[in-house]
């Protein structure tokens, strides 16, 4: 048996066990969930493997919610009606703690009769690894550590550009650990094919596998970068014309429910300028390897396109930061206007406090990029939403340490949560 790798959500599942009867963990297939939840169940039953399981939640629930807690129910979502039976358990309880997991790489389609589980079944998001996680990071830097101001310094772990660019097209998923780049590319093919020509038909029914393709090859294409929908029908329908509304809504949306897509909503922060603010969210995946594997393209490749690469490399920080700054309650958004002038990524904490930070793949641009973060949050109107907790440019490789301007400057390869 594998060794399990140490995961950011493990504390975070922790927490939630010790404060609601049941956790939800939700995430892509293949990222880990399972793995996780068994190490902290005393019994596991495999909802979409075990005949026998899914047969008792009609016919002798007291087989499966009389079971050594925590019981856990992976892929609950092969059968729907769990989620209520857990929480009726959970009430039955008196509001025991930690009794029951799920885990789930898709939301069922919307059923009237089911209940929010609010104050009953709280919900984790699990994404594929981060560089942390898996060893590629060296952790000199903390993020926590960065938003409470503290100066953070080190340095890159020796990973080059071209390395970076293997990591973007192997990944964060478990299985691919120790993969070289031929051999995940054959993986992550074999996954996409999976998920459109298998998943997505059980999940929310019939979809036309080609066309569920061409759009995620188009979202690869805009791969951080906001294009309305209007851009990725055209670019979906290529010489056949655009794609229709109701098509394209419903293929999003059957993406969205496998939970491959995680994009950053527009931050919406009162300016002192009267420049108009965009709404449209930034495009991408839960993982950067989606987008490299719909386009078919590898470390090489991106190597010879050097704009297309910075893209690629920003999905893969940007996955990096939300797996880091979930742990604090934090949430990753965008801030573009309408002149063109963009920060890759606002994080934005309860209580009001908020972070920026550009991503650059080249030292080149370090300065250029501070100098946007220092513009930016003299625009920001601190009497409504306080100083920046911290600046930073996030790069490829160098050393970490505060400018004499305040800009942190961080390798991902340092970073931690």
């Amino acid at each position: 048996m594998t060794e399990y790798q140490s995961r950011v959500v493990d504390a975070e599942l922790a927490t939630k066990m010790r404060s609601s009867g049941a956790t939800l963990i939700e995430g892509p297939k293949a990222c880990g969930k399972t793995a996780t939840a068994s190490r902290v169940a005393s019994t596991v039953f495999e909802m979409d493997q075990d005949a026998s399981a899914r047969a008792s939640v009609e016919l002798n629930p007291d087989y499966l919610f009389g079971s050594p807690p925590p019981v856990l129910f992976d892929e609950w979502q092969v059968v729907p009606e769990l989620w209520n039976q857990v929480r009726r358990a959970v009430d039955k309880s008196n509001r025991g703690r930690g009794l029951f997991l799920l885990t789930g790489s898709a939301t069922p389609k919307d059923d009237e009769d089911r209940h929010s589980g609010a104050g009953r079944i709280s919900v984790l998001k699990m994404r594929p690894m981060s560089l942390f996680e898996s060893g590629h990071s060296n952790g000199e830097v903390s993020l926590a550590a960065l938003i409470d101001g503290k100066k953070q310094i080190g340095g890159d772990n020796g990973l080059r550009v071209p390395d970076l660019m293997k990591r973007v097209v192997i990944g964060g998923w478990p299985d691919l650990l120790g993969a070289d780049e031929p051999e995940a590319r054959v993986w992550l093919e074999d996954y996409l094919r999976q998920i459109v020509e298998v998943d997505i038909p059980k999940v929310v029914g019939r979809r036309d596998p080609r066309g569920l393709m061409r759009v995620i090859t188009s979202l690869g294409r805009f791969v951080a970068q906001s294009p309305t929908t209007r851009a990725i029908m055209a670019d979906a329908g290529g010489e056949r014309g655009p794609v229709a509304p109701a098509t394209i809504y419903s293929y999003l949306d059957a993406l969205d429910r496998l939970k491959l897509l995680d994009e950053s909503e527009a931050w919406q922060p009162h300016m002192r300028s009267r420049v108009r603010l965009r709404s449209a969210a930034t495009r991408y995946f839960v993982d950067p390897s989606i987008g490299v594997a719909a386009l078919h393209v590898g470390g090489t490749d991106l190597l010879r396109d050097l704009n297309a690469a910075g893209f690629h490399f920003e999905a893969l920080v940007i996955r990096d930061l939300r797996i880091y700054a979930q742990p604090l309650g934090g949430r990753i958004e965008t801030w573009r206007d309408e002149n063109g002038n963009e920060v890759d990524a606002i994080i934005s904490f309860p209580g009001g406090r908020w972070a920026a930070a550009e991503i650059k793949m080249s030292q080149r641009d370090v300065d250029a990029a501070a100098a946007n973060l220092l513009r930016f949050s003299r625009l920001v109107d601190h009497g409504k939403h306080g100083e920046p907790s911290a600046l930073m440019v996030i790069t490829a490789t160098g050393a970490a340490g505060r400018r004499s301007d305040g800009v942190s400057v961080v390798p991902i390869t340092a970073l931690r949560p």
